[in-house]
Formats: C-alpha cells, sequence, structure tokens
C-alpha cells in the first residue's frame, strides 16, 4: 500500500532524519559528532572559509558549540574514521562506507564517471601518472606543488599543472586519498596507508549491492525522499537506478509514499520517525545536506535558496555567503554572514525575513548568532543596516 503523507509531516520526518529537534548536549563529544556524521552519511566539503569552510558547520547546526579540531582528528587524524572522496561532491563519509564507493573507483579508472578533462588526462598520459603514483609510493605523502610542474590550462579554477592532473586522477581512481590537510590543502598518500586494514580487507560488493546500500543510507538520512532526491544524495547514475529503488522496496527497506505537492515516486524509510513536532533554531550552511538539493529545499519549505557566491555583487539578492535560519519547522529568515576576524565580530552584512517569519524569529536569530560567534572564536555580532530584519535583530542583540 502507498501511505499518504501530508506536507507538513514530511518536512518534520525530514527534519528529524537529519538530527534536529533534539536539544543541544551540554557537552558536545567525539561520540556526539560521530553519531550526527553518521546519521548523515555524507558531509560536503568546500574551501570557501567567509564564515567557515561549509564541512564543520553541519554538526554546529545539530550539536551547537562542538570542538572543531574534532572533525580534523576524525578526518585527518592518526587514527581516522572519516574519508574524503566523491560522494555528494567532493565530501567526508564514514570510512566503513569506503567499499561502498569503489565501483565509482572502478569506474574512473575505466574512463567513466570523472571530469571530461581529467578522464582525457587519464587516457592519454597514463604512463606519467603511473610515474606520479611510483614516487608518492616511494617519497610518501605529497601535495599539488610537489607536482607543479608542466604546462597549465586556463586562469581559474582548471589552472593545473600535469601533476596536479595526475593526482586528481588518482584520486578519482582510488589510489591515492587525503591522508591530512594543510591550510585546506590535500595532502596525498596512498590509500593503503591511509584506509584502515579492516576496512581494506572487506570484499568489493558489486555495483549493484553498493548502490543500493547508498540509497539506503540516503534514505534514513532524509526520512522521506522523491526518485530525484535519493539519486542526488551520492549523485548515483540513472542506469539501474530505478531497479535498485525497486529492489529496495521488494526488500522492505523502503515504502512508497504520496505528498501533496511533490511529484516523481516518493519513499519513506522503513525505520523512518514521524514526529508531531520539531523545535529548535539552527543556521544551515548553505551546503547542508538539508538543504543541498534545491528542488527538495522548495519543497520541504516553500523557499527558493540560491547560492550567490558566483554572481555579480550588483545582481545578488540576498548577499555573498547567505545562512538559512531554521525556526523549528520553518526556514524564516536569511543572513548574510563574514567573519571579521581582526575585528573580532560576526558580521551581518544582511538579514531578510522569509514569509513565516513570527515574533520571536529575530531574538531567536540574534541568540544563533551569538552561538555562533563564540565557537568561532569571535567576541561579538554586529549588523549592517540592509535587509527588512536588520533593525530589529540589531535590537535583539545583547547590549
Amino acid at each position: 500500500m502507498t501511505e499518504q503523507i501530508s506536507p507538513a509531516l514530511a518536512r518534520r520526518m525530514a527534519l528529524a532524519a537529519q538530527g534536529f529537534g533534539k536539544p543541544h548536549p551540554k557537552t558536545a563529544g567525539t561520540r556526539q559528532f560521530r553519531e550526527t556524521a553518521r546519521r548523515l552519511g555524507v558531509i560536503q566539503i568546500d574551501s570557501v572559509n567567509v564564515v567557515s569552510r561549509t564541512h564543520y558547520l553541519p554538526a554546529f547546526s545539530r550539536l551547537g558549540a562542538y570542538p572543531r579540531d574534532l572533525l580534523e582528528t576524525e578526518a585527518w587524524g592518526r587514527k581516522p574514521t572519516f574519508f574524503e572522496y566523491w560522494g555528494h561532491e567532493a565530501s567526508l563519509m564514514p570510512v566503513e562506507t569506503q567499499p561502498l564507493m569503489r565501483w565509482r573507483m572502478a569506474r574512473a579508472r575505466d574512463g567513466h564517471g570523472i571530469w571530461t578533462g581529467i578522464n582525457r588526462f587519464g587516457r592519454e598520459r597514463r604512463d606519467y601518472i603511473d610515474t606520479v603514483l611510483a614516487e608518492i609510493e616511494r617519497r610518501g605523502p605529497v601535495t599539488g606543488a610537489d607536482f607543479a610542474s608542466g604546462p597549465r590550462g586556463k586562469p581559474g579554477w582548471w589552472e593545473w599543472s600535469d601533476g596536479k592532473r595526475a593526482l586528481e586522477w588518482l584520486f578519482w581512481a582510488g589510489f591515492i586519498t587525503t591522508k591530512t590537510r594543510r591550510n585546506f590543502e590535500r595532502v596525498y598518500d596512498l590509500t593503503e596507508r591511509v584506509i584502515p586494514a579492516a576496512v581494506q580487507n572487506r570484499p568489493t560488493p558489486t555495483e549493484a549491492d553498493a548502490q543500493r546500500a547508498l540509497i539506503r543510507i540516503a534514505a534514513e538520512a532524509m526520512g522521506i525522499a522523491t526518485s530525484a532526491d535519493l539519486r542526488d544524495y551520492f549523485r548515483l547514475p540513472v542506469e539501474g537506478f530505478k531497479d535498485r529503488v525497486a529492489e529496495l522496496v521488494e526488500e522492505g527497506a523502503l515504502m512508497p509514499a504520496t505528498v501533496t505537492g511533490w511529484r516523481g515516486p516518493t519513499y519513506v524509510a522503513a525505520d523512518a520517525r514521524r514526529p508531531r513536532k520539531v523545535q529548535g533554531a539552527a543556521l544551515l550552511s548553505p551546503f547542508d545536506n538539508l538543504i543541498w538539493f534545491r528542488d527538495r529545499t522548495a519543497r520541504l519549505f516553500d523557499v527558493r535558496i540560491r547560492l550567490e557566491i558566483y554572481t555579480p555583487a550588483h545582481k545578488r539578492a540576498h548577499g555573498y555567503y547567505v545562512l538559512p535560519f531554521l525556526e523549528d519547522e520553518a526556514i524564516t529568515a536569511r543572513v548574510d554572514l563574514k567573519a571579521e576576524r581582526q575585528a573580532g565580530v560576526l558580521l551581518v552584512q544582511a538579514a531578510w525575513r522569509e514569509p513565516l517569519a513570527t515574533p520571536e524569529t529575530a531574538q531567536r536569530l540574534a541568540g544563533e548568532l551569538v552561538r555562533m560567534a563564540r565557537w568561532l572564536g569571535l567576541s561579538g555580532v554586529e549588523v549592517k543596516d540592509r535587509g527588512d530584519l536588520a533593525e530589529d535583530l540589531s535590537d535583539a542583540l545583547p547590549g
């Protein structure tokens, strides 16, 4: 039977599955961080550091002020429990899911599922790539700067040396992985010298088995999801996807559902919670799992979230690095934030109301901004006079 679910319940199910609606722990430690990261299944990495690099933010949104070095220890410490690979985008994932990504690594080796330029480089310069791999095996951990020679492409993101292209191909193909990061630059090493032996020795699942497992992780992380939502979570290929979903329905891991206003097949995870209400407040990274798929965000919250980093300044509607504010079960505001580290303040460059803003929105948002400032090691919050919530937000901050 197909379960009929209201949009309001679907929203609560999605929030609960993502770890919202629970009081922050008095002290967030290793156990709470690992539980949160494993609940999400994948955490997107991004280099923009206007406020904080995005991979630090999902745990803050759900746990409050946890120690930031926890993430660094778990991801890049001596005994990592997470690893880097292409999950959603560049991502951190629990290390035990590494075998589930081997099909993607194998496809990369065969010239599929990888950026066109890197794919072509892998075909045309395999002898050189093998030389780079042998050098890493001999030398140990390396960075892109260690292989900076060779012609470069056009200016910008693609201005990579041949050495950097070789490292990226090896990373995609699973021969090397990130051992640590220095000033956010990847330090690469052989995968077998980074991933724990217990994980490396696990059998490699078939593509079908691995993709079913990834869809199951995605479903549990979202609670309720359309077919498009499920495929986007780990950016799975179209080929065979419908078959994998049908197999999960047959085994009872997914249950068909319908939600008013949602288009396309919809599914509920077998153990999804159905809370009567969700309470709490959180600032969300624009790359947070809850809102990274913009179509899903619009369905859940009836708001359009647009990343405006690459939009010319005069055309931006809300600002450069805008964090939506989640108030209980609604997105009620957006703030364009910047950590002014020399001045020691969290600067709110603009603050905007959403249609579902409440009389308490400014006060609750002010509280979260103060919490974020302290977590970032800043002494206070300053609000510029831009946006229809700016004045009320400034008044709500402690004097």
